[in-house]
Parts: structure tokens; sequence; C-alpha cells
């Protein structure tokens, strides 16, 4: 009675604050999710404010705070915990691809991270079935999640099946113009064509993405780009100078405190750079500093033990042989089609110096034998 004529609320009147607990939560939360983004960390007391509501019984609250959570150990590397809390979180109605891409980008990335690019792909063909529903005139969020998509189905080796999705999203790609869909569009296009062996194309693609990413300032993903490119230098030209000016671009955006997901890319670049400079002992440490960085992302630190394999074996090291194999039943879990065959393929010349011409030639079948594999290339590496 007294807060109506006050035009007031009756919580103001109670506590001295116009706003309630649930509302308060929200603040907090918003706050937090806010220092996230532009810090990279989340307050302590996120978890805290998960428990008060869920005891309140405060939905909203309670999906907030996974989210946040979750995008916190995500940003950290922690990508079992980032999934717990972003699994729960799109349970809720609130959350969908179309609120909150943010959260289903992040969940598949944390998919991929830890070897499992199926469930990847499951999520995000299932967001672009909802998007299709929930917001068919979002043209940049269809061509956001398909290329994501297309990076999930690379990584399966289903590259007929990546390219429908990317060709799908370049009809969208006139409707939605910024730059950010043109660079996923070209970054979808060129890890497709090193996939399928075509790593002169591959960096004409990346090129095409930094250079529009250079125009928006996007540092973080303007590093990626670069170390994309890099990549795909070391596998076409083998211009060793351009290689590493391009993680030297990198390294210098990613800053003083880069993920551990980032970094271990660029110790395994620059392991990769010192065993072909002549340097096989400098390339070793790198490779196992590479791992450690990576040892939540199956991936990386399978491409993290082929480069330690390729020091090794140029250093003439005893641990050589172990690490081939360890590389190349890894990537046969968690790489791509074409990563494992190249590294099936350096374990077979690994054997032909070692004068174990029948074991080298098993292994170069298993090579020539993979899906989507050139026969030519395992014939190639024989000469």
């Amino acid at each position: 009675m007294l807060a109506r004529p006050l035009g007031v609320s009756p919580d103001s009147l109670e506590t001295g604050s116009e706003l309630g607990d649930n509302a308060r939560r929200e603040l907090r939360l918003a706050d937090a999710e806010l220092r996230l983004r532009l810090e990279g960390s989340a307050p302590a007391e996120v978890t805290g404010l998960l428990s008060e509501a869920q005891n309140a019984g405060d939905e909203a609250s309670t999906v907030r705070a996974e989210i946040v959570l979750g995008l916190a150990a995500s940003a950290r590397g922690d990508h079992a915990t980032a999934i717990d809390y972003l699994e729960r979180a799109i349970t809720s109605e609130r959350v969908t691809p179309a609120s909150r891409p943010d959260v289903f980008a992040t969940l598949g990335h944390a998919y991929s991270f830890v070897g499992d690019p199926r469930r990847a792909a499951d999520l995000f063909e299932r967001c672009l079935t909802d998007l299709k529903q929930l917001a068919p005139d979002d043209s940049a969020s269809r061509v956001r999640f398909s290329t994501y998509l297309s990076y999930a189905l690379t990584d399966l080796g289903n590259l007929r099946r990546a390219n429908e999705v990317v060709e799908d999203a370049l009809e969208l790609s006139s409707e939605a113009a910024d730059p950010y869909t043109r660079v996923r569009l070209y970054w979808s296009l060129g890890r497709i064509a090193y996939e399928q062996s075509q790593p002169q194309t591959a960096l004409e693609h990346f090129r095409r993405a930094v250079a529009l990413l250079e125009a928006t300032e996007d540092t973080i993903h303007l590093a990626r780009a670069y170390l994309s490119c890099a990549a795909a230098a070391l596998a076409s030209t083998g211009d060793l100078e351009d290689v590493a000016r391009q993680v030297d671009h990198a390294v210098s955006l990613l800053g003083p405190r880069p993920a551990d997901s980032d970094l271990a890319i660029v110790r395994w670049l620059q392991a990769m750079l010192a065993t072909r400079n002549g340097s096989p002992a400098d390339g070793a440490a790198l490779a196992r500093e590479a791992r450690e960085l990576a040892a939540d992302a199956p991936n990386q630190h399978a491409l993290a033990t082929w480069a330690l394999a390729e020091a090794l074996t140029a250093a003439g090291d005893a641990g050589a042989e172990p690490a081939w194999r360890d590389a190349t039943a890894a990537l046969q879990k968690v790489g791509t089609v074409r990563e494992h065959a190249e590294s099936l393929r350096g374990y077979a010349r690994f054997l032909r110096a070692a004068n174990r011409e029948s074991e080298a030639l098993d292994i170069l079948d298993r090579a020539a034998g993979l899906a989507g594999t050139p026969a030519t290339d395992a014939a190639s590496a024989e000469r």
C-alpha cells in the first residue's frame, strides 16, 4: 500500500534496494559474464551463485551460472568441465542456437577438443535444424553453424558432406555479408582443401581469411588464422622462413597469456620448424612442451607426439619408434584422415631408414588404404 503511491516496489521499501533476490543474482551473473568475455576469467563467486540459484528455484539464474562456468572452463582449457556445464544449460528452453549461439559453438568445439567430432557434428546439425524453425531469416547464424559443421565433418573425414554444407552456406552468404561470415567460409574451404591434400589451395583460402580478419582487428581469431596459414605453408611450400613469420605474427597477437590450446599449436609448429632447420634437440623439447599443454586436447596431443617422433628420428634417438607408434595410434583415433595417413608415411620412412623394408611396406599399405587418401600419395612416399 505504501509502495504504490510512492511509485516504488515493495522490495525496495523492505530492503532498500530496487532489485529482488532473483534480479540481484542476475545482475551479478551478468557482471561475471562480461568480466569473462573482457578479461578471460570469471570470478570465483559464480559457483556460489549457482548453488544459491538452485536452492531458490531460480531457473534463469541457474542456467546463466551454468553457462558462465562452462564458458570459463572452456577458456582455461578444461573442456570436460565445459561439456558438463553446457550440456546441462542447453536442456533449458531458454537456451537455443538463436538466443545463445556462443553456448552451442563452445560446446561443439569442446567435443572436438576431447576427440569426439561426431558429437560436435550432431550438435551443429541440430543447431541448423533449430535455426531454420526458430530464426529462418537469420542467415548469419545459419552460415556460422554451417561452417562449424563443416569443421566437424572435415575432422571426421566426411569431405563430401563438408563440401555440401559449405556450398549451402555460400548461397546464404550474400544475405549475411559481414566479414566474419566470409572469414568462416574461407576457413571452411581452406580446411577442406587441406584434408584433400591440396595445401596450396588451402593456403590461398586461409590468406583471404587473414586479410578479412586484419580489417576487423579480431586479434585472437586472426592469430589462429595465421597458425592455419603456417600449417598449410609447412605442408605446401616448405618455405620455413614464411612459416616462422606466420607463427611469429600469431604469437604477437595471442598476447602474454595465451590459452593452452593456442600455445600448444604454436609449440607444435615451432617444434616442426626447429627439426627441419637442423635443431632436433630443440624440436623435441618444444614437442614435449606442446604435449603437456595439450593434455586435455587429444588431437593436439597426437600432433605434438608426431612432432616429437620427427625430432627424435632426426636426432637418432632410440625413443623415436615408440613415439611413432604412439602418434600413429593416437591419430587413428582422434586425427583427420590426412593427419593419420601422413603420420603413417612418416613412420614408414623411419622404418625404411632402419632397413626394415617389409614393415615399412605394411605401413604404406595402411596409409594407401585409408578412405579419402589417394593411393598415388603413398606411391610417391615410397619413391
